[in-house]
């Protein structure tokens, strides 16, 4: 949740943010480069670790007719929270359906709606065909939207990136399509049962496929063979060159760019596991609470760039939507507009440091209300 909100900040302070990529190679540098590349681990956790949760929560005695009902439901929310709150009050000010923008929290909605009625599968059919999806879908890159003729927005929705116009007045930008995200959280799910080993098998397991997935990205990688529409190159640089090979591609995520994140990931909860912390340290305080924390970072980091820009240029419309919608000079941006990646930064700790006593009050709230309704916030 930490990390998240850097690249979220960099999108709205960075004074490159309007001009190209990070993953730009013949403009980024190193540190605006691994700005970004740290961020990718955000989104397969996220969706991977909800799978997780899933199966935690069917742990704790409920049936699964129990935990299918809350998966879909809660998937569900989790959808209309994105066209409205997210949509309007968050990544914009203001409601404007020609920038519907179907992100992250899309994806774990609809995500959480198709694990609902799998977990019924036996778990072993869930795992192959989880990994299945996530293997074998760079085979569809090939695949464009066009070939499906009128269903052309079914495919964009579920593997092209791209803008879907339903009418003259509704726009959706398709930034996550489902493909694999759907496979990334049934696999998650089946990965709960790893939790319940021993603490001196758990964490063997979790180095053991870490290391294998890592080891599986860089061999996979390396070979430029199979896994990621973009293959990687040497560069003017050993830095770039590195950055090449890391490069994968996020929408939608390629093969690689799972095992570059996810491989990682478990060791990391092999490295976590058995480590004690205070009940109120921030990371737990924001783990216990990411839907409110979400909701509520995007507001204020947007709020402060308002500030910002009306102290320094007098003015703030041109900030009311996403500064990072658009890649390319925009008319109505200040051409100086932006800062340097130090006070981006700057400006992400503050952030953080501003959210932690909100969430610190909502999770207190949580844990004296074990209400069913606190538990889709």
């Amino acid at each position: 949740m930490v990390i998240m909100a850097l690249d979220h900040v960099r999108d709205y302070f960075h004074n490159q943010s309007q001009l190209f990529a990070p993953e730009n190679l013949t403009r980024t540098d190193a540190a605006l480069f691994f700005t970004r590349w740290i961020t990718h681990f955000c989104a397969p956790a996220f969706i991977f670790l909800a799978g997780t949760a899933a199966y935690l929560y069917a742990r704790r005695g409920r049936s699964t007719a129990e935990v299918s009902r809350f998966l879909w439901t809660r998937g569900l929310w989790l959808v209309l929270l994105e066209l409205t709150v997210v949509a309007s009050f968050g990544w914009n000010f203001g409601i404007d359906l020609n920038k519907q923008g179907l992100a992250v929290i899309w994806a774990l909605g609809w995500s959480m709606v198709a694990l609902a009625p799998v977990i019924h599968v036996p778990w072993r059919v869930l795992l192959a065909a989880s990994v299945a999806m996530i293997v074998l879908h760079n085979t569809l890159d090939g695949v464009r939207p066009e070939q499906f003729g009128s269903l052309h927005w079914l495919w964009r929705l579920l593997h092209v990136r791209s803008v879907l116009l339903p009418s003259s007045d509704l726009g959706l930008a398709v930034s996550y399509p489902l493909i694999p995200w759907i496979g990334v959280m049934a696999a998650g799910f089946c990965f709960g049962r790893i939790l319940d080993l021993d603490a001196v098998e758990r964490r063997r397991m979790l180095v053991r496929l870490g290391c294998a997935l890592t080891a599986a990205f860089v061999l996979l990688r390396w070979s430029n063979l199979y896994g990621d529409p973009n293959p990687w190159s040497v560069q003017a640089t050993p830095v770039l060159t590195v950055a090449s090979f890391l490069n994968c591609w996020k929408y939608p995520p390629s093969l690689l760019y799972l095992l570059m994140t996810l491989g990682p990931t478990m060791l990391v909860l092999a490295w976590l596991d058995g480590v004690r912390v205070a009940p109120w340290n921030p990371f737990v305080v924001f783990g216990r609470v990411p839907m409110f924390y979400y909701l509520l970072h995007l507001p204020l980091l947007h709020g402060v760039a308002l500030l910002f820009a009306e102290i320094r240029y007098g003015r703030m419309g041109f900030l009311l939507q996403m500064p990072a919608s658009l890649r390319g000079p925009r008319p109505d941006f200040p051409p100086d507009y932006g800062y340097d990646l130090w006070i981006v930064y700057l400006v992400w700790i503050g952030i953080v440091l501003a959210l932690y006593p909100l969430c610190r009050w909502y999770a207190g709230v949580k844990q004296r209300n074990r209400s069913v309704v606190l538990s889709y916030l």
